[in-house]
This record gives C-alpha cells, sequence and structure tokens, in this order.
C-alpha cells in the first residue's frame, strides 16, 4: 500500500493564480438576486439553472491564456489555476459545469459557503488571487498576498487575438512598495523628482506583485526571448529622470520586463490598448477605469498610500 506522503502533491514551481466566479463567469444576474431578494432565493435562481452556462467574466480570456501555458509542455505543467468561491458546494454546480463546458484545466475548488476566501490564497500559495469582492481582496493583500479586485466591465471578450500572454503592472504600490508614492502624495512632484533622483541606484523595496512578476519571468526564461508566450510591461505615471530607479530596482531583482512606458500622468488606456494586454494591475481606480474605457480588463489593487481612505471609510 502507498503512504500518504507519497500521494501528495506539490505545486512547486508552478505559478498557482486563484480566481473567484465572479471574476471567471458573468454572476451579476445571480448577485442582484442575492442582494436583492436574499440567499434562499439566490439558492433557488441558482438551482433552477445550475445546467444553464454561465457567460464568461472578465477575467475569463486571462485564465484561458494562463491554462494554455500548460500545453506547451503537457509533461511539465506550468500553471495551475484555482477556483475561490462564496458559494456552497450545491449552488456551485452551475459554475462547476460551465468549467467542464469550456474545457477549463481546473480542478481545485474551494466553496465556504458566504465566508471570505481570502485564508486560502495562502493555503494554496497562490502567486495571485482575482475577486470582483473588495474585501476578500483587501485581506489578501494585508497578508501579504498579490491580489486584486476585478470590477464587472465589457471588456476582454474581444481578446485573445494572439495566443501571447500579455501583462502590464503599474510601478509604485504594486510591484514596488509605495514609499516613493507616499513623498510624492506628502511633499509634491518636486520632492518626489528629487528624493528619486538621490535615490536612483538604491532599490525599490518589492510591492504586493513582486512575486508574481518573478513566477512569470521564470515561465519566460524556459524560452528564448523572441519565442517567449509571455509578454510583460510596467506602465507607470514615471517620467525622466524618476525612471531610472525604476530600471535599476528590476535589475538588482534580476527580473526582465518586456516592455517599460514612462508616461509622466499622460492617461494609461491608450498605451495599454497599444500594447495589447489582457490584463493591468494598478493601485489607483482612475487608471483602472481608464484601461476599462479603452477596453482593457484591470484589477484594482486597494494597497498603499492611495487607497488608505478607503479602506479606513
Amino acid at each position: 500500500m502507498r503512504s500518504v506522503a507519497a500521494m501528495l502533491v506539490s505545486f512547486d514551481g508552478k505559478l498557482v493564480v486563484a480566481i473567484s466566479s465572479r471574476a471567471l463567469f458573468d454572476l451579476e444576474a445571480s448577485n442582484r438576486v442575492f442582494e436583492e431578494q436574499g440567499i434562499e432565493a439566490y439558492w433557488k435562481y441558482q438551482r433552477e439553472r445550475e445546467d444553464e452556462t454561465l457567460a464568461p467574466g472578465v477575467a475569463f480570456p486571462l485564465v484561458r491564456k494562463l491554462l494554455a501555458l500548460n500545453v506547451l509542455a503537457p509533461a511539465r505543467p506550468r500553471v495551475e489555476v484555482i477556483l475561490l468561491s462564496r458559494n456552497t458546494a450545491d449552488t456551485g454546480l452551475r459554475i462547476m459545469h460551465s468549467i467542464q463546458h469550456y474545457e477549463l484545466d481546473i480542478t481545485r475548488a474551494a466553496f465556504t459557503g458566504g465566508e471570505s476566501t481570502y485564508p486560502y490564497v495562502p493555503a494554496f500559495d497562490a502567486h495571485l488571487f482575482l475577486s470582483a469582492n473588495a474585501d476578500d481582496v483587501r485581506r489578501a493583500l494585508d497578508a501579504g498576498n498579490a491580489a486584486a479586485q476585478i470590477l464587472p466591465a465589457n471588456v476582454g471578450q474581444n481578446m485573445g487575438q494572439s495566443a501571447e500572454l500579455r501583462i502590464a503592472f503599474d510601478g509604485d504600490a504594486v510591484l514596488f512598495s509605495d514609499e516613493a508614492e507616499r513623498i510624492f502624495k506628502r511633499d509634491g512632484l518636486d520632492a518626489f523628482t528629487s528624493s528619486e533622483v538621490g535615490a536612483a541606484r538604491e532599490p525599490l523595496s518589492g510591492g504586493p506583485f513582486k512575486n508574481f512578476l518573478a513566477a512569470l519571468h521564470r515561465i519566460q526564461s524556459d524560452f528564448p526571448p523572441e519565442r517567449a508566450p509571455i509578454r510583460t510591461a510596467i506602465v507607470t505615471a514615471r517620467s525622466a529622470p524618476a525612471h531610472e530607479r525604476v530600471v535599476r530596482t528590476l535589475r538588482a531583482w534580476d527580473i526582465r520586463i518586456d516592455e517599460a512606458l514612462f508616461l509622466g500622468g499622460l492617461e494609461k488606456g491608450p498605451f495599454l490598448k497599444a500594447f495589447g494586454a489582457d490584463i493591468f494591475f494598478d493601485d489607483q481606480r482612475g487608471h483602472v477605469d481608464s484601461a476599462h474605457r479603452h477596453d482593457v480588463a484591470a484589477g484594482h489593487v486597494s494597497y498603499g498610500v492611495a487607497n488608505e481612505k478607503a479602506k479606513q471609510s
């Protein structure tokens, strides 16, 4: 008889992404039933429709591209996607049926029956957590995990024109800590620029998405640069001369970034569309909204000084 230890599965070396059902599928009609009529009506609504396939949600194209990375080397899958849902296992049948309908290779799930899903993010050792629930995202970020709120929007459905996965990040308070952004908020642009020029050779501390970017980089490193299935970009409001510290920080981390856009305060949406981002992560809602206006899926990272007032309210 095989020992229990011999049967244990490990995610070592894999990129692990945890996603909520509302980020993966369009559950807005179901959610309205819950909010307006209560839990009993919601249970009835889902059971009556459990054989009806859900439409794709905002993050569906991203998940499909992530799972497609496993097709490149079936003997050594690089990605694991896990479903985290506040549904019960009973009301979650419709979600699992939809996963099967779209032939998504998602086999692991946690249904919490109305409780917060965020404790399962570190339990699954996830590099990234995507959810429509702002409270779950904030708690995951507070616990040191990369997390973003995926807001319902009519974007993402026309993506997938290329098989290449393209992910864009803001810099401060996303890839990096918010130490520089705090100076900007407190003392203004001139003080920020002076501080960053003076500290140009001092690497910034890592932000909540540093480990996720590093996991992407490990996958990229398995391929020649011209054939890598992932392309990354940093899209930041910084401009010269404050750009140098960003470049040197990534160099110190030994992490590759394919494109860097230093926009000096310009609206980010047009540039994200030009890059062809499958998703963009930013700590400021205004930039997330700009991405949506240009048909780019985006996640709000409710971390750092820009979100402190919202967190307290």
